[in-house]
């Protein structure tokens, strides 16, 4: 969908997509690292599809459970108990990324 919405060649949407996509190259933060914030921005944020985006890029970054848990665990403690489901699908998604690796 991305292909057909920058297609569009809408100047907004495409500096705000190349902005996006910047953001997340190495700088004084890895990528990896970047990628643990993004997890935790959308689990506050209650964004399942970003979720599941920054879970599969936190695993080809070579994000562990472990450290995952613990970006997980500061999502819970900034965003509340109202997280707790969207805790529950990025775990799904994670479970679910490690069993088709």
């Amino acid at each position: 969908m991305n292909a057909e919405i920058l297609g569009e060649n809408n100047l907004v949407v495409n500096r705000f997509f190349a902005l996006d996509g910047r953001a997340y190259e190495a700088g004084a933060l890895d990528v990896k690292t970047k990628e643990l914030l993004g997890l935790v921005a959308s689990l506050v944020l209650r964004c399942d599809d970003c979720i599941t985006y920054h879970v599969i890029r936190c695993r080809e970054e070579g994000v562990t459970r472990a450290e995952a848990f613990e970006a997980l665990s500061i999502g819970l403690i900034v965003g509340g108990s109202i997280v707790i489901p969207h805790m529950r699908r990025a775990v799904d998604r994670w479970s679910e990324v490690e069993r088709k690796s």
